[in-house]
């Protein structure tokens, strides 16, 4: 596959789900990428790139960003509260906010330098006890939490199960996301992303179907 390839499908996508041409960003996930494979993507024009981790996007967006203006890096792993400053300080989004403590950290930071990054909550929708994630039913109630904390919530995120029917998963975080006013769902990724498309997705996070398998 590639990133042609992918964009074509995305399109497509959008267009059997009535949406319009471009309205569902696509996060191309460079985790643990060769240098080479992302940086030919920056040349094809993409810009918008995801990471898992805090320290090796710290090693290598700096100088991409200074090199190819307009790339948007987002957080779309786990992030530690002792990690919070670097992260706020490196992504313009976060899609793991996933807890009171980080909520509380991040609205803290977000006082001391004045802005902050969108924000995604992490919503638990197969209710995984080893995911990350706010389980459905509290959801609501950390979404106000946050809101009453003025953080700049762009919308819901969600992993559904591996292996399981991911369109249960994406009903049930628009459900979440409608009644609470948010329009920005992080959720789809490459074995799945079509279906969350037509679900309503805004951002989709596929990695292994542009880039290959990773190292």
């Amino acid at each position: 596959m590639s990133l042609d390839a992918i964009t074509d499908r995305l399109r497509a996508a959008e267009a059997a789900a009535g949406r319009a041409p471009g309205s569902v960003c696509l996060i191309a996930v460079s985790k643990r990428q060769p240098p080479e494979r992302v940086e030919r993507a920056l040349r094809a024009g993409h810009r918008v790139f995801g990471e898992n981790y805090v320290q090796e996007a710290q090693a290598k967006w700096p100088d991409w960003q200074a090199e190819y203006p307009g790339v948007s890096v987002h957080l779309v792993g786990p992030l530690q509260t002792n990690k919070a400053r670097a992260a706020v300080e490196l992504f313009d989004a976060i899609h793991s906010l996933d807890r009171p403590k980080l909520a509380r950290t991040l609205a803290r930071l977000a006082q001391e330098r004045g802005a902050c990054p969108e924000l995604f909550v992490q919503v638990n929708t197969g209710d995984e006890p080893q995911k990350a994630g706010i389980p459905p039913h509290e959801a609501d109630a950390f979404i106000a939490e946050c809101r009453a904390l003025d953080l700049p919530l762009a919308g819901l995120m969600c992993l559904p199960p591996a292996g399981a029917d991911s369109a249960p998963h994406f009903t049930e975080l628009a459900a979440i996301a409608a009644r609470n006013g948010l329009t920005g769902l992080s959720m789809g990724m490459s074995d799945d992303f079509e279906a969350a498309v037509a679900h309503g997705a805004t951002h989709v996070r596929v990695g292994s179907a542009i880039f290959g398998a990773r190292d």
